[in-house]
């Protein structure tokens, strides 16, 4: 039986992470508190881990999504909840394929001479390195997920459901394998899905170019392009059917610049005719809707480039150029022909590899592609009728925009790395055998010469499975029966079209059920500058590095402090030091009770009816943090959630509650009621509030102070599976509240004075109060403002009558109280207002200065925009300094 780790009975003074993070983890590990256990009366609580893809290392977006799912999972475990957080890697095809080409390229050698075999047996070791990276990283960040289910997305269970899946889907007519235009890039040398295309905004030109009728030399028609190098593979010239300016050209021939070769010119709706000339030319290998005239039009598909795209042999005399040197070539000939009529400048979209950011080419091809509107009208149904939430609730729209206008998604990649498409094609007869058995025979023939489509497919195929496949589909078991539908997919809301739409269409088709409840988008990760971390940038944060420096807890809350969903989050040094900050301060507060503790004591039962006041507040205070921050979880608000737990922790149970206590633990306080058991109440109750934030820190906190507690309190091995804390909402007191906020608003109000008069710290100052119907539940505290806020004497008075003329004292007012500070305790007034006088006097020369240069019609001609108005700037930051410094000395 695994025993928790040794824990000394006086706390180090200062906490070290790194002595306290690996030995927790390696004992929730050996506890086995990480697996849930099926209990059929209770409905479980099941995330399935976006999974990280095999190309190196976690990077603080992933730290983001495990923090987030990490405060899930261990919030509903401590609800009592059977809790299954399933982790996962992807073998991320096209990008994981590109770093080790690279790795190759290092060596002198690219995948074709490795051949397919061997380059993949490289692959696997890649991969293999990189889910041991990725786990060990993952359990530096605390995450308390099930290991023993981790998945590969090339595993043989997910392999199988992606055989199945397809094969289902093609049986269904919902996969096919046809000739249209798709997004292909040169560089990774494979087909994109419209998804994986970046559009970017370009200027470049809009070329006007003479096409000379057949029949006539001296007839023309002029039509206008980006790309001038397709003009190579135009086979039509369409214009307007409306548009009477072409009518008595329609069903004319052309002769096509460059390779001579005559096409007609057809009338299609499809024309704009305010583009250009009104006339266009039909390039249907290389554009979308070009593609779509010639399959109304009859028009033949003629293509001009290689796979990486170099001049094929259909482009005549430019035969073997780069399509660029192509661009400029074609050009340079239609000038010297006479044929370019003008240039241009045009801005224009541009598509680009999502990977490589090399401009892609739109290439008629044969592909497999998922007929998706089918599959989209349930996916569509699922959300409109509730049973998927988005959150935030503004990505409802945005995704049911994308699935009303869904077009078919190509699922077929010219790669080596990923599923391989199960489809064989017969050498004899020519059919198709598709199955998810690796086929010997043709299963229309029966002939053994057969061979495999050589494409992988999309790696999103497989993730769109990844909420079913996890669990064992297509096999019934026992996990796919309890634990789907899961309960939360939280990722971030850049894939939500890539990942989601295509997990919630795929699980509804597979197993007839939505495949989570809710969709939790979170935001991206920037830096203090709001920019996007990157490489290039040299802002990007290695968690690792980060939680070495500040600690996992720190960096766990710096991340999740301030998010809301589907916002993005800076993470900045400042944040990561405040949160080092919190963790410290818990530790001291924790180490104060703990050797305030006696050592025989034996009871630390609260005494409900002799409680003080402020044991009646902060008991109210927590209760009512407890009730805010349950509904905030129940709402997914959970940066909100922290920063409660934050400010009741610091702001209010150290920074006041332990700070009045300790008058109580004077050797004078004999006759008062101890402390201790409220203490140890609400810092224990806190420790179980704050763990799934911070559960490195509180485990140890938890543990040090179960150690110094009677044996009843022994029962529970781990914060970890101890109850999330409920509020006990008969332990509200609005007029402790009352009392404590007035007390607490007198402290803090004479502190400020004393801050803006720069009263020395150690220097004591008198105070008046006046509290009316307040002042004898604020009089039995006199003694801690004295203390807290270094007055003596302090009198309280209930008229505002009496005492202090006004004029010779500062007057703070408040919300229910008075407090009235005689100045001459704060200052010597008669240095004070020299002081004042010598300082009015310095500003007033400046200001004098700063208006006489800014009268100078020399400085304002010659000065540049910027210095005038940096100056102007001095002069009103000075003049409002005069105004208040002349406030001031009218005071006194």
């Amino acid at each position: 039986m695994t025993e928790a780790p040794k824990i000394q009975y006086e706390m180090p003074k200062a906490y070290e992470p790194g002595k306290v993070e690996q030995k927790w983890y390696q004992f929730w590990l050996e506890k086995g508190y990480f697996k849930p256990k099926i209990d059929p009366q209770k409905s479980p609580f099941v995330i399935i881990m976006p999974p990280p893809n095999v190309t190196g290392e976690l990077h603080v977006g992933h730290a983001l999504t495990a923090t987030l799912e990490d405060i899930m999972t261990r919030w509903h475990r401590m609800k009592g909840e059977p809790t299954l957080w399933l982790p996962g890697v992807d073998h991320a095809g096209i990008a994981a394929q590109v770093v080790v080409e690279q790795l190759l390229a290092e060596e002198g050698l690219d995948r074709h001479q490795l051949g397919r075999e061997k380059f993949l047996e490289r692959m696997w070791q890649w991969a293999k390195s990189c889910r041991q990276t990725i786990a060990k990283q993952h359990q530096r960040l605390g995450v308390s997920c099930d290991w023993d289910r981790e998945v590969f997305t090339l595993d043989e269970g997910p392999s199988q459901a992606v055989r199945t899946a397809f094969v289902h889907l093609y049986d269904k007519g919902l996969i096919y394998r046809g000739e249209r235009i798709i997004n292909w890039c040169p560089r990774c040398a494979t087909a994109l899905s419209d998804l994986e295309v970046e559009h970017k905004e370009l200027t470049g030109h809009l070329y006007y170019v003479r096409y000379h009728l057949a029949e006539s030399d001296k007839d023309f028609i002029t039509v206008a392009t980006t790309r001038p190098e397709t003009i190579l593979g135009d086979t039509a010239v369409a214009v307007n059917p409306k548009d009477k300016r072409f009518k008595a050209m329609i069903g004319k021939k052309v002769i096509l610049p460059a390779v001579n070769r005559v096409i007609p010119i057809v009338a299609d709706e499809a024309v704009d005719p305010s583009f250009g000339t009104g006339a266009v030319k039909v390039t249907p290998a290389h554009d979308p809707v070009d593609f779509e005239v010639s399959q109304r039009q009859g028009l033949p598909l003629v293509n001009i480039l290689n796979l990486d795209a170099t001049m094929n042999e259909n482009a005549g005399p430019y035969v073997g150029l780069d399509r660029f040197a192509c661009r400029k070539a074609i050009l340079s000939d239609l000038k010297k022909d006479g044929l370019l009529v003008k240039v241009e400048p045009y801005t224009h979209s541009v598509g680009h590899c999502a990977r490589c950011q090399t401009v892609v080419e739109p290439i008629a091809s044969k592909q497999w592609f998922i007929k998706t509107q089918p599959l989209a009208q349930p996916a569509i149904k699922a959300v409109l009728d509730k049973r998927i939430a988005i959150i935030p609730q503004r990505f409802t729209k945005v995704y049911l925009n994308w699935m009303e206008n869904i077009r078919d998604w190509c699922i077929s990649r010219q790669l080596w790395w990923g599923h391989r498409i199960p489809v064989w094609y017969c050498q004899d007869c020519g059919e198709l055998t598709v199955t998810t058995d690796e086929a010997k025979s043709c299963s229309h023939c029966g002939s053994a010469n057969i061979e495999q489509d050589p494409d992988v497919l999309d790696t999103w195929f497989s993730s769109a499975l990844w909420t079913h496949s996890t669990l064992g589909w297509p096999d019934d078991t026992e996990s796919l029966r309890y634990f789907y539908p899961t309960t939360v997919m939280e990722t971030g809301y850049d894939i939500l079209f890539f990942w989601v739409a295509r997990m919630i269409m795929m699980g509804l088709e597979d197993t007839g059920d939505i495949p989570f409840r809710i969709v939790y988008l979170h935001g991206l990760v920037r830096d203090e500058k709001g920019e996007k971390m990157s490489k290039i940038r040299g802002n990007v944060l290695n968690p690792i590095d980060t939680l070495e420096k500040y600690g996992t807890d720190a960096l766990r809350f710096a991340l999740s402090t301030g998010t809301s969903p589907g916002n993005d989050i800076k993470l900045t040094p400042s944040k990561l030091e405040a949160s080092r900050n919190f963790a410290n301060k818990l530790w001291n507060a924790t180490r104060f009770v703990i050797r305030s503790i006696e050592t025989d004591l034996t009871d630390v039962k609260i005494q409900w009816n002799l409680l003080p006041v402020e044991d009646r507040w902060i008991l109210s205070r927590l209760n009512r943090t407890i009730s805010s921050v349950t509904s905030l979880m129940e709402d997914c608000q959970f940066g909100e959630s922290q920063r409660q737990i934050h400010d009741f922790l610091w702001g209010e149970f150290c920074d006041w509650y332990i700070e009045i206590s300790k008058i109580r633990f004077r050797p004078e306080a004999t006759e008062v009621l101890s402390p201790i058991p409220v203490l140890v109440h609400v810092l224990e109750t806190s420790l179980r509030l704050l763990h799934p934030f911070m559960p490195f820190i509180t485990e140890e906190l938890w543990q040090n102070l179960k150690k110094h507690l009677p044996p009843d309190w022994q029962a529970t091995e781990s914060i970890m599976i101890a109850a999330y804390p409920q509020a006990d909402e008969t332990t509200l007191d609005p007029e402790s509240e009352r009392v404590m906020e007035s007390i607490i608003e007198i402290i803090h109000s004479i502190r400020n004075a004393r801050a803006q008069y720069k009263v020395e710290s150690a220097k004591w100052i008198e105070a008046q109060v006046y509290a009316d119907k307040l002042t004898s539940a604020i009089i039995p505290y006199s003694q801690a403002i004295q203390t807290l806020a270094r007055v003596r004497p302090v009198t309280f008075l209930d008229s505002r009558q009496e005492g202090l003329p006004r004029e010779k004292a500062l007057v703070l007012v408040l919300k229910e109280t008075e407090v009235v500070i005689p100045m001459e305790s704060m200052a010597d007034l008669e240095a004070e207002r020299k002081r004042l006088q010598d300082e009015i006097k310095r500003s007033q020369a400046e200001v004098t200065r700063l208006e006489a240069r800014l009268e100078d019609k020399a400085f304002l001609t010659k000065a540049p925009a910027a210095v005038i108005d940096k100056e102007r700037q001095k002069l009103y930051t000075l003049t409002d300094k005069l105004e208040r410094l002349k406030q001031k000395i009218l005071k006194l």
